[in-house]
């Protein structure tokens, strides 16, 4: 028999201490079959822009994620995933093609859809996903970056990553193109805890730091605001958002 697992969760998003908007949104959402799904979105485009970017696409998927009855298995739940992710990639693009206020606007996406002892996991651009594995903070997604291309074909090395002028340059995000790519991966679940967190939150705290507040006794939206202040503290220099799941065993 399958083992469905119950959880507590938070989400979070901040301004940081240099944007002067907001262009994060995050949510968790859990459908009357017991589905969880979860949500990350760093909005690319400027004011006005990047902010209904990300918002729009958490929404799109959400509202369909809440009318779902449930999945037959996983790989069905996993084609139910890549079609939303493009039906929402569709309609973000549309609205920036076809209107001059929103040219050249994008997210990010780190999703994942939490069935029973399944994981499904979609990444489009470098927001990211991890699990708590062992006592460490293993990152499931892989950024979809430029340098992190020029790290895997040797150009660069890891040391020079955080500190490469062309860091931020996005190889993928959702809403710049009419097609979409999307890194989607299925993990087999036994009640690990889940971390999700826009760049603004992985920049500004170190791996080591984020898993010593996930592994503190407090409670979920009290971890989810040590992280938030602990990367204003050290700088804010992005806007943050997060998204903490903690299994509770029946």
């Amino acid at each position: 028999m399958k083992k469905r697992f119950n959880g507590n969760f938070s989400y979070k998003k901040d301004i940081g201490k240099v944007r002067i908007s907001n262009e994060d949104e995050c949510k968790v959402i859990v459908n009357g079959a017991g589905n969880v799904l979860m949500m990350v979105a760093d909005g690319m485009g400027g004011h006005n822009k990047g902010d209904f970017a990300s918002e729009k696409t958490i929404s799109i998927i959400g509202e369909i994620f809440k009318e779902k009855k449930g999945f037959i298995n996983t790989f069905f739940a996993a084609q139910w995933v890549q079609r939303i992710i493009k039906n929402a990639n569709t309609r973000i693009y549309n609205i920036q093609d076809k209107n001059a206020d929103y040219k050249n606007m994008g997210t990010t996406l780190a999703l994942v859809l939490l069935l029973k002892n399944k994981m499904i996991v979609a990444n489009c651009g470098d927001s990211r996903v991890y699990w708590v594995k062992n006592n460490e903070l293993v990152q499931l997604t892989e950024d979809q970056t430029y340098v992190n291309f020029l790290l895997h074909s040797g150009q660069i090395t890891e040391e020079e990553v955080a500190t490469h002028p062309d860091r931020h340059i996005l190889t993928n995000a959702l809403g710049l193109f009419p097609s979409i790519s999307i890194d989607l991966r299925v993990y087999n679940y036994s009640g690990e805890t889940i971390f999700i967190c826009s760049d603004g939150v992985y920049n500004n705290i170190k791996k080591r730091d984020i898993l010593n507040v996930l592994n503190t006794k407090l409670s979920v939206e009290d971890k989810a605001q040590s992280l938030i202040s602990l990367g204003n503290f050290n700088g804010g220099s992005d806007n943050m958002s997060l998204v903490i799941w903690e299994a509770v065993d029946d």
